[in-house]
């Protein structure tokens, strides 16, 4: 009888972790599309984004230092601006482009074009030698490719602008990605921890990110009545809250993310974050009046295919081959990579702390 009761009790917990996770990660997407009506200044958003993850990054490693008594991991400059920093600069790129691309597409454009940065990171694995070329690959490219055409194709809300910013994105996303997971890899760097990874990457991103802004942004913001010239102290208040409230959102993204894997696995992840696609799109047709025709809902099912495909794939490799690389922890807020990693079988529920607990990364 014990036995039926834990494996129950183990489900009702993944599937209150997976829609923990489904509440930052689908709020944040229409959050920030709701925001950008109101505030077109998404470069300037996502910096306050960044400074808000630091702070809490900051925080959180301060109250585990205090916690366990060890101190946290601090890298040299050398090796802060030598290796950290191409990371940081793509993933400030890949969040900054996808976030600006709301101004001008929809909800489901941007979360179907966004599916395509499997086909860049798949790439780019290939390029670093992370993947061994097979066959099975060809499928889940045209799969995802012929999927990404037939829904852009005579899209009543297309946008070029906004499409050609996504695309961008996930081109860069598929650099940042296989960064991300070489720079996971170097156990030296002691930044298999996702807090202690957000810690050294968003500064630099920051930095990477604010010529940019400045660019595009700065002369429009500072004339702007949005923040400073005002009359009242009242719309800047509003605008700083609502700011600050995305920042959390994106915390709470990447703590649920961490949750969710920590205590299940990445393939749990990979396979919620599929359904978690399906949801946006029906919630973006039901509440934000976008239109989609049956030949973008069979393109969007072929794109979803190939990415199934391409987790079960993986699945199946790291079974039968066991691993070839060593274990590492789980990513930050930004830097969950189900579509590269899988994870060890769950540990249960007598797993250590959160930050001693590692994953499993098998690459094929």
């Amino acid at each position: 009888m014990a036995c039926p009761v834990h494996f129950f009790c183990r489900g009702v917990r993944t599937v209150g972790l997976v829609l923990f996770y489904y509440v930052f990660s689908i709020g944040i997407t229409f959050y920030n599309k709701w925001l950008m009506k109101g505030f077109r200044y998404p470069l300037f958003m996502t910096l306050v984004h960044l400074a808000i993850n630091f702070c809490l990054s900051a925080l959180t490693r301060r109250a585990m230092t205090c916690r366990t008594g060890k101190p946290r991991t601090i890298l040299s400059w050398r090796d802060y601006l030598c290796k950290v920093a191409p990371t940081a600069l793509a993933t400030a790129l890949d969040i900054g482009l996808s976030n600006w691309s709301f101004l001008f597409i929809t909800i489901s454009l941007y979360t179907m074009t966004k599916s395509s940065a499997v086909l860049f990171i798949l790439f780019f694995s290939l390029v670093f030698k992370l993947e061994e070329p097979n066959p099975f690959l060809i499928l889940v490219v045209l799969l995802i490719s012929c999927g990404l055409f037939m829904f852009t194709f005579e899209s009543t809300q297309f946008n070029l602008k906004g499409f050609t910013m996504v695309l961008v994105a996930s081109f860069i996303g598929g650099i940042r990605w296989t960064l991300t997971q070489v720079l996971m890899q170097k156990a030296e760097l002691g930044l298999q921890h996702p807090i202690d990874a957000l810690y050294h990457l968003q500064p630099l991103m920051f930095a990477g990110l604010f010529p940019l802004f400045l660019y595009n942004e700065g002369l429009s913001l500072s004339t702007s009545d949005k923040l400073f010239r005002v009359t009242e102290l009242s719309p800047v208040l509003y605008s700083l809250s609502t700011l600050s409230a995305g920042g959390l959102l994106a915390f709470g993204l990447g703590f649920s993310e961490f949750l969710l894997v920590s205590r299940t696995s990445s393939l749990t992840l990979s396979i919620s974050g599929i359904f978690k696609e399906v949801c946006t799109l029906i919630l973006a047709a039901a509440l934000m009046g976008d239109r989609m025709s049956m030949l973008n809902w069979l393109g969007f099912t072929m794109c979803l295919c190939g990415i199934s495909l391409h987790v079960g794939l993986k699945t199946y490799y790291s079974k039968n081959k066991g691993p070839s690389l060593r274990q590492l922890n789980s990513r930050s807020p930004e830097l969950a990579l189900p579509l590269l990693r899988h994870s060890e079988d769950d540990r249960g529920d007598s797993a250590a702390e959160y930050e001693d607990e590692e994953q499993e990364i098998t690459l094929h």
